[in-house]
């Protein structure tokens, strides 16, 4: 009940992460299982359907701020899948994945490290600064829920090596695979996000500077993914 009424105390729908959920799952249904887009799009559905397990289980202190993260983080990415099938461009961070989605000599390891590149590497930094916007908070009010959900995004990891990681027989030294996934850190882009996100909301008086600062972090971040997405040799 206490949770009930924090979220109307907040104006945050009961369900608002569960919406997320649906969304992603009609995703996961419709397109193909090998395209690249709907390999992310399973490994962030397992995460954020894990958050939700967590949130009901009481597992973050502040449930709305939590949520109000959870969401205007997955928003991001869904308004890319949007505008991609509206025939717009989506953001610069997410068009080497759309770009690439289909092609054969990509890894599913790649297409799915090219997608957690783009959304945390560009988007959880302007999740957060939406939140507080919406919560009306400085982003160190956040920051506790921020590591929290960052724990859930660590699992990211574990997911990758469950599902996408070839066996240890295919998986040698030499394989350029091997050197890929050693020169990406979800770690060090998490905290990058969040200095990131520090740094927008220090510039919010600035408007100019702070859309100078989206557009650089963009463009790098897609840079990144393009690299993330050379094709392999078999």
């Amino acid at each position: 009940m206490v949770r009930l009424e924090r979220f109307v105390e907040n104006t945050l729908p009961v369900h608002a992460v569960d919406t997320v959920v649906r969304r992603m799952r009609a995703l996961d249904a419709a397109w193909p299982e090998r395209d690249g887009v709907a390999v992310f799009n399973r490994v962030y559905l397992a995460v954020t359907e894990e958050v939700d397990r967590r949130l009901d289980a009481g597992h973050f202190s502040d449930a709305p701020a939590a949520i109000t993260l959870d969401e205007r983080f997955a928003e991001r990415y869904l308004a890319a899948v949007e505008a991609v099938a509206a025939d717009r461009r989506p953001p610069a961070c997410w068009r080497p994945l759309f770009q690439f989605r289909r092609h054969p000599g990509v890894r599913p390891l790649q297409f799915a490290l090219a997608g957690i590149n783009a959304h945390i590497g560009h988007d959880l930094a302007l999740a957060v600064v939406d939140a507080c916007r919406t919560l009306d908070c400085e982003p160190a009010e956040l920051e506790d829920e921020f590591d929290r959900v960052g724990e859930v995004l660590l699992t990211l990891e574990e997911r990758i090596r469950e599902d996408l990681m070839p066996g240890p027989d295919l998986l040698q030294i030499a394989d350029p695979l091997t050197h890929l996934l050693g020169a990406w850190s979800l770690e060090r882009a998490r905290d990058g996000a969040w200095s990131a996100a520090r740094a927008l909301w220090a510039l919010r008086a600035l408007p100019d500077l702070a859309d100078e600062f989206v557009r650089r972090l963009d463009a790098a971040v897609g840079l990144a993914g393009r690299m993330l997405l050379t094709p392999l040799p078999d």
